[in-house]
């Protein structure tokens, strides 16, 4: 099942995608796409639903974030052995824990904000894993019971900001806009296996990433039993997994985006992103 959120930026509804690619209203069933609504048993109630008998939404619609009111968006760094290679860093013998500031959550086709005074900011397609159910101290081998499902996420990075100047990367990883997610939620029965799934992204129609969810060092059962370790994991809640090679960082000369430029990301089976670059704006 594929799950979405649409309309208006702050006033999105609840949706489906049926089996013809037609967006489907779910309002009536559930009322976002977050908390309780992410449970195992709640999913399944909605896969039972007849989608042809829901309204339908037009093509032209706006896509936002394909889950509400993350509580905790927490970013995994250098998890692909051949990503770590191509920033000449080693790859950790435990995994890179950062986070995303909520405020850069944003929809999957909505603008990227290049931040005042950044001139190095850069892409990573990466697998995000979205939490159903709550726990704490998770056993590995229960991980994936915990998991509502999975959706394409753009870890966009100001290397400046998170590399160059004191402190942690949070800086450079929580800018507004940084965080677009979906452009839908994908169950996990429509996943046969997270860790071999292809990826991609482009820029201006050029291809910098092209890898497959393979070459994770950390797996997600691994990482969600991790993380339950330090803070309790909580419905809603994003795990954004690392990102294979092709970063703007890691090429010779090193490349970054620009206004204007366009970025296309997806990953097999979740979807594709579509995002314009622009300057910003505010005063």
């Amino acid at each position: 099942m594929k799950l979405l959120r649409f309309g208006p930026r702050g006033h999105e509804k609840p949706g489906l995608l049926d089996a013809n690619g037609v967006i489907r209203d779910l309002s009536a069933h559930i009322n976002d796409l977050s908390g309780d609504s992410l449970d195992r048993r709640t999913l399944e109630g909605l896969a039972a639903l007849d989608a042809t008998s829901l309204p339908e939404i037009t093509a032209d619609t706006r896509i936002g974030p394909c889950v509400a009111n993350v509580g905790k968006f927490i970013c995994i760094g250098l998890n692909y052995s051949d990503h770590a290679a191509e920033t000449g860093a080693q790859v950790p013998p435990e995994p890179v824990v950062f986070n995303k500031w909520t405020s850069a959550i944003c929809g999957p086709n909505d603008e990227v904000i290049i931040p005042r005074d950044s001139e190095k900011t850069d892409w990573e397609v990466e697998l995000g894993v979205v939490i159903g159910k709550a726990g704490r101290y998770i056993d590995e081998a229960d991980a994936m019971q915990h998991v509502a499902g999975f959706c394409v996420v753009n870890d966009v990075s100001e290397r400046a900001f998170q590399l160059e100047r004191s402190g942690t990367w949070d800086k450079g990883k929580g800018c507004d806009t940084f965080g677009p997610l979906g452009p839908w939620l994908v169950t996990p029965d429509e996943v046969a296996d997270p860790h071999q799934l292809h990826m991609w992204l482009d820029v201006d129609g050029k291809r910098y990433q092209d890898g497959n969810t393979r070459t994770m060092v950390y797996q997600v059962p691994f990482l969600i039993s991790y993380l339950s370790r330090f803070m309790s994991l909580q419905p809603g809640d994003v795990i954004s997994t690392g990102t294979p090679p092709g970063v703007g960082m890691g090429q010779q000369p090193p490349v970054y985006l620009k206004p204007g430029q366009r970025m296309r990301l997806g990953i097999e089976g979740l979807g594709e992103q579509h995002q314009t670059v622009v300057a910003d704006q505010q005063r």
